[in-house]
């Protein structure tokens, strides 16, 4: 096997990536993980319901798992995914060399499409949340706020009142919503507010926002809905097939994409996207790959 060649290249150190990239070390196989630092996990402050681990953030998850997958053998490499060709055999390239390997697993995540909003940095993640399933917990019985640009915060309001909380102001731009789906706010007690978030105040604590108009909407947590946009443009030109709306690869049951032998985890692929979930379908993948290598 020469320099660069590799049983299977893993683009992205998310936990799919890293999770495949320790089974397959684990079975001796030559494996490169690369990896850009891309992705919402190493942005999650406090990972709470991930088995077996105690909430710690992303970052540290993500930096455990590169330790493993090195201890292990894994050839890991800061560099970013620019292209993917796949003929006889998958050819990777980066700004820095191309490698070639016959499987290919893409975990590259995804990047947040919230508007820039002065003050955000201060509270994101601690306050300012983006995942239901991961954060929606940490807002109980507190004072939300709802923050989007589509339906999707208009539905995303009446399932925060059913699981967490009844203290709820929605805000959307001007003429974003229809009477009637306002009418069915008033119904449930959920705040309306048509106006543009141009500030989030407070110092230490979140304590709420300025709209561009000057109002302030008293605040001590924030749900984003804003969607985001999934690390793929390296795949480009290649035969995938995609969800419609969403953009996300369809695989089968074992990961696969509708090109063969080339393996998507994560945000990347159609269904949920949590940090147990992708490490869970890494596992699989991995498996899966190997048992291929040894049918070779």
């Amino acid at each position: 096997m020469g320099k660069n060649r590799y049983d299977c290249i893993i683009i992205g150190a998310g936990p799919g990536g890293l999770q495949a990239a320790i089974h397959l070390a684990r079975y001796n196989r030559r494996v490169l993980l690369l990896d850009q630092g891309g992705g919402r996990t190493r942005h999650a402050r406090r990972l709470e319901n991930y088995l077996g681990f105690e909430p710690a953030s992303g970052k540290k998850l993500v930096d455990i798992g590169i330790r493993q997958v090195k201890s292990f053998g894994v050839e890991f490499k800061s560099e970013q995914a620019r292209s993917l060709q796949a003929e006889n055999i998958f050819a990777v390239n980066t700004d820095q060399a191309d490698y070639q390997a016959p499987y290919i697993v893409v975990s590259s995540g995804a990047r947040e499409n919230h508007p820039l909003i002065k003050g955000m940095n201060r509270f994101f993640a601690r306050t300012i949340f983006t995942c239901v399933d991961c954060d929606g917990y940490r807002t109980t019985n507190k004072k939300l706020v709802i923050l989007g640009d589509s339906l999707e915060a208009f539905r995303l309001a009446f399932a925060m009142k059913q699981m967490f909380t009844r203290d709820i102001t929605l805000i959307l731009s001007p003429h974003s919503l229809p009477v009637d789906h306002v009418d069915l706010l008033l119904e449930e007690d959920i705040a309306f507010v048509a106006g543009k978030p141009e500030e989030f105040l407070g110092e230490t604590d979140l304590t709420g926002i300025r709209l561009a108009d000057g109002q302030e909407i008293t605040s001590e947590v924030v749900m984003l809905s804003y969607g985001y946009t999934i690390n793929d443009s390296f795949l480009t030109g290649l035969p995938l097939k995609r969800e419609s709306g969403s953009n996300k690869l369809i695989t089968d049951h074992a990961g696969e994409s509708s090109v063969k032998n080339l393996f998507a985890l994560g945000a990347l692929r159609v269904g949920r996207a949590q940090a147990i979930i992708a490490a869970g379908q890494g596992a699989m993948v991995g498996i899966e790959i190997n048992h291929r290598l040894l049918e070779l």
